[in-house]
């Protein structure tokens, strides 16, 4: 069943992916941070950036997970 909580989750699982599978966006040197190129810090952003889009995707799963088993009324588990 697709509802909008699990479409942001996947979302949040996809961006990444995109992001860094979409290498013309940052094969490039400018702009340099304290010496480091773009190429480089940029990627090490997308390392912070995908634990916080998965930590959420994983919040957002259990919540739904919770919520199903009770309107299912599975209970505690």
């Amino acid at each position: 069943m697709v509802t909008p909580v699990r479409v942001v989750i996947a979302l949040c699982l996809l961006a990444p992916f995109v992001a860094m599978l979409w290498v013309g966006s940052y094969a490039k040197t400018d702009p340099a941070y304290i010496g480091i190129p773009f190429f480089y810090w940029y990627q090490m952003l997308w390392v912070l950036v995908s634990t916080g889009l998965t930590m959420t995707a994983y919040t957002l799963w259990r919540r739904d997970q919770r919520a199903r088993r009770t309107r299912s009324g599975g209970g505690a588990q």
